[in-house]
């Protein structure tokens, strides 16, 4: 076992993210891709850490694979103080619809359901009771300030509303991990601050770990913490002034 691994630090240590010697090449048949060299990651719980770097970098593989939506080639994540690896496929489905939220660029809403049916559509895959998903999914939507329009569809909403849906969603079940892929990036500047303000203060009132990747600098210097990433590795990282 190298060094790094024997290193791990012990799940009870207050992380919600420790990642070692992590690797993700993508062999095309004609071609190896390196999207992940060898990364090495720890986010405290609570944290709100913001994932940079230049298109192509590996930002959304490392997100992929610390979620565990995607598998890594080689390496260790615990999340929660539980072993990625040693997760059966339905074990990991349940943990991630348990523990983590998440919220991308493209809001990923259903058209054909109201504000508040799509928020507690990840209750509802989680077994939860209907009679007890709604007014779960009505608190969420009074966390981000859109229970007015609780019964008006996507298409009625402007696109700084669909994405408050979209966190209301993420955070329907409380996870201790968010994990955000561009959450702004199809927003214009004032509507991403709003976005930017409600992240931060759901992660101050609620203490739950943020992990956003973004291109934006605005953005990612509202994080506590910046890594930033290139060909696959992290390349520096830094505690912005507070905001």
């Amino acid at each position: 076992m190298s060094k790094a691994l024997a290193d791990l630090p012990s799940p009870g240590n207050g992380y919600a993210i420790v990642a070692r010697d992590v690797v993700k090449t993508y062999d095309t048949g004609t071609v190896e891709v390196h999207a992940l060299r060898g990364v090495n990651l720890e986010v405290p719980k609570g944290q709100m850490l913001a994932i940079m770097g230049p298109s192509g970098c590996g930002k959304t593989t490392l997100l992929n694979v610390l979620s565990g939506i995607d598998e890594m080639t080689s390496g260790e994540v615990h999340i929660g103080g539980r072993r990625l690896a040693a997760m059966k496929d339905n074990d990991k489905t349940d943990f991630r619809a348990r523990r983590m939220g998440f919220i991308f660029q493209a809001y990923n809403l259903i058209p054909v359901l109201r504000t508040v049916e799509n928020v507690e559509l990840p209750l509802l895959v989680a077994g939860v009771r209907a009679s007890d998903a709604r007014p779960r999914a009505l608190a969420a939507l009074e966390w981000v300030g859109l229970t007015p329009e609780a019964h008006r569809r996507p298409a009625e909403l402007s696109g700084g509303q669909q994405q408050r849906v979209a966190i209301a969603r993420a955070l329907v079940n409380e996870p201790d991990i968010v994990f955000g892929d561009e959450p702004t990036g199809n927003l214009d500047s004032e509507t991403t601050e709003e976005i930017m303000s409600l992240i931060r203060r759901l992660n101050t009132e609620k203490g739950q770990t943020f992990l956003l990747v973004t291109h934006d600098a605005n953005v990612g210097h509202q994080a506590q913490r910046v890594v930033v990433m290139r060909n696959g590795r992290i390349e520096k990282e830094f505690r912005p002034a507070p905001f």
